[in-house]
């Protein structure tokens, strides 16, 4: 029996980053960069408006106050997307919208609300003049061009997750593409006469196959692809008919078949069509876990056998299928969040293996409380749904109290929040040498 670190190294060791795609950009939500990405273009192109207001000379408003106006003459207007063709001169104004490039000659723009405009519309004026009520501090409610991103500068940087604000800035970019490290498909098979699928009339004797689900779900939350591969009996035949159809795929996953009793005989298919490196780790639950590399049609695929019991699978999954893919992906951060709690339940460990005990994690008071979900049996599915986390209990620890400090990996944790900084300093620095806007109203 191998400790989780070993066993986890051991998967690691057999698993690879796999091969850079192409992908429209709204498809490649959540997968790792795998190029980075420099601007061929301004970010914005030309200096444009902040506000819906009025494009001026700074010279022209100097000393203005509501009791004490410039008036200016409207020579025109600009909308977002056009670009005007009149020239701001002293004594004149440009009405401009949000967005709008600003037009030759203006220096600052003056927003409606420091203006006569709405004065001048009640008393059914023309607005071939404007009364500059404010004045503001040149240059004020222009966007610079440039002012998000220069051309040429390093945008987004390989090995960063792609978020929906990086699919933005792309989009911003005009790249309707982007190479990305492809998604792994996980070929999922449930094993045992006992199962029957869902949907179905249940017989005597017989369970719903929740396994496939509740495993190919956990596939997809962590971004690779379920290639769901059904129920095999125990009848060596299909079993090995049904694996053989897996190996497609670049991580097998099965459940049930892999402990000691006389029907489980995956181990043996699997000592058949490859090799097996291990078959039991040192935790509960979850301790019959195989592990191994199955061979055929000049490829290797890893295995990874989950026991039979939902929970010891759900939790087996997170120890090692979750790693796995993820560093398949691209990503480099394969440890689950954890944070210390205080537990508020007892927990023995008699057996000296780890346990991974589900439990609710709430916070009070500026600290984290955990405590159990009630019966622990590997059998007790809804034990998984009651919990956000898993408390952990070392091998070496023989008993949890009320009271004491412990360290709880969370099942539902915005991992996605945990940006890549490393893009974020190389991209500061590179500002720090050439972009001419750092520091003006960063808005940090």
């Amino acid at each position: 029996m191998i400790s989780v670190e070993e066993a986890l190294e051991k998967i690691l060791s057999n698993v690879s980053v796999l091969e850079p795609e192409e992908k429209p950009i709204l498809d490649s939500l959540g997968q790792v960069l795998a190029e980075d990405v420099r601007s061929d273009i301004d970010v914005p192109p030309l200096d444009n408006s902040a506000m819906d207001g009025y494009a001026v000379q700074w010279e022209d408003i100097r000393g203005a106050t509501i009791s004490q106006p410039r008036t200016l003459s409207v020579i025109g207007e600009v909308a977002a997307g056009y670009i005007s063709d009149r020239t701001v001169v002293p004594g004149t104004a440009i009405r401009i919208m949000t967005g709008a490039p600003v037009p030759a000659g203006a220096d600052s723009v003056v927003q409606f609300e420091d203006t006569d405009e709405e004065v001048r519309k009640a008393a059914g004026k023309p607005l071939d003049e404007i009364g500059i009520g404010r004045e503001v501090v040149k240059g004020s409610n222009i966007r610079r061009a440039g002012e998000d991103i220069t051309r040429g500068s390093l945008v987004l940087a390989s090995g960063m997750v792609l978020r929906p604000q990086e699919i933005g800035v792309l989009a911003s970019l005009g790249r309707a593409n982007v190479l990305v490290i492809r998604r792994p498909t996980v070929a999922v098979l449930a094993t045992g006469d006992e199962l029957v699928e869902v949907g179905r009339p249940l017989p005597p004797g017989k369970i719903y196959n929740s396994n496939t689900y509740s495993i190919a779900t956990q596939v997809r939350r962590y971004g690779a692809i379920p290639h769901i591969l059904g129920i095999a009996t125990d009848e060596k035949q299909e079993l090995m008919e049904k694996i053989t159809r897996g190996m497609d795929s670049d991580l097998l996953i099965t459940s049930a078949g892999v402990s000691r009793g006389d029907y489980d005989i995956v181990k043996d298919v699997l000592a058949e069509l490859g090799e097996i490196s291990f078959w039991t780790v040192r935790m509960k639950p979850g301790k019959p876990l195989a592990f191994g590399i199955l061979a055929g049609n000049g490829k290797k695929v890893p295995h990874l056998g989950f026991p039979g019991n939902p929970v010891s699978s759900m939790i087996a999954f997170e120890q090692f299928a979750r790693p796995a893919i993820l560093k398949m992906l691209g990503k480099t951060n394969l440890a689950k969040p954890t944070v210390s709690a205080i537990s508020e339940s007892r927990i023995e460990n008699a057996k000296g293996r780890r346990i991974f005990a589900r439990a609710i994690v709430r916070k009070r008071d500026g600290r984290y409380f955990a405590c159990v979900t009630g019966p622990q049996g590997s059998g007790i599915l809804t034990s998984m749904s009651g919990a956000n986390g898993l408390l952990v209990v070392p091998e070496d620890v023989g008993i949890i109290e009320v009271g004491d400090e412990v360290s709880v990996q969370m099942l539902d944790w915005r991992e996605e929040d945990q940006v890549a900084a490393d893009c974020l300093h190389r991209r500061k620095a590179e500002i720090g040498q050439d972009h001419p806007h750092e520091g003006a109203d960063s808005g940090v």
